[in-house]
Parts: C-alpha cells; structure tokens; sequence
C-alpha cells in the first residue's frame, strides 16, 4: 500500500466515528491524501457546521507539515517562536490537536482532521482512526 484508498479512508472514518460515539460526542472526520486533496469526509449527525472546514483543515496541515497539528499548539501562542503561523496559508493552517499524519514508512501519505470537540476528544477521535490505518500495514 502507498496511498490511501477512497475504500480505506472509509474504514478510517469508521474507527473514527466508533470512538466518536462511546465519548457521545458528534465529530466531522476527515482524510486526505499526500497532497492535502480530500478523500473523503463525514459528518455525523448534528455535528456543528463549522467542524466541516477545521477538520479538513486540520487534516491539510498535518500533510502540509508532516506533523500532528497539536505539536502546534505551544509554538503559536503570542511571542512564540511560530505565533501568527495561523494567519498564513490563507488561514488553512490548525494550530491545535486533531489533525494526525498517515505515515507508511516514515513517509506522511495522507492525515486524518477531526472536529467537533474539545481538543483531547478530537485527538482522541483522530488516534482511533490512526489506528484503524496502522492495523491494515501489519
């Protein structure tokens, strides 16, 4: 496997969602692929509106960056080394959790974005689906 499928970013969101509904909380999940291009989102029901574009965009950065979104957190508050890398990108940038790099062979393929919680619910959402994606390498 060097891509992430339209097939196996299903299987993604629904490890995703089942971990979404044992906290009770409706959460948007999305995956993309290598290049930041969407492979596919979902939105449980009545999930906020808003959660739509954070999850993309989470998931974009995290491709972008090759790195988890939370790893942001601390480097863009004010006077931080990275503070206002929010504001470049067009504003695609999410500088909190829940946005988690796909990786085969530490090579970043794809990321998962989730939304619709607060920020350890997200990223717990996120692993779930991060988890689903490692358990089809082995």
């Amino acid at each position: 496997m060097n891509k992430i499928t339209l097939d196996l970013a299903k299987e993604i969101i629904e490890g995703a969602e089942e971990e979404a509904k044992k906290i009770g909380v409706s959460m948007v999940i999305s995956v993309v692929d290598d290049g930041g291009n969407l492979i596919a989102i979902h939105r449980m029901d009545d999930a906020w509106l808003a959660s739509i574009d954070i999850a993309q965009n989470k998931a974009w950065t995290s491709v972008a960056l090759k790195m988890p979104t939370a790893n942001l957190a601390d480097a863009t508050v004010p006077a931080a080394e990275l503070y206002g890398l929010n504001t470049t990108n067009n504003g695609r940038l999410v500088v909190f959790g829940g946005g988690i790099p796909l990786v085969i062979d530490d090579k970043v393929v794809g990321a998962i974005g989730v939304s619709g919680s607060a920020v350890p619910n997200d990223i717990q959402v996120a692993e779930a689906g991060v988890k689903v994606f490692n358990n089809k390498l082995t």
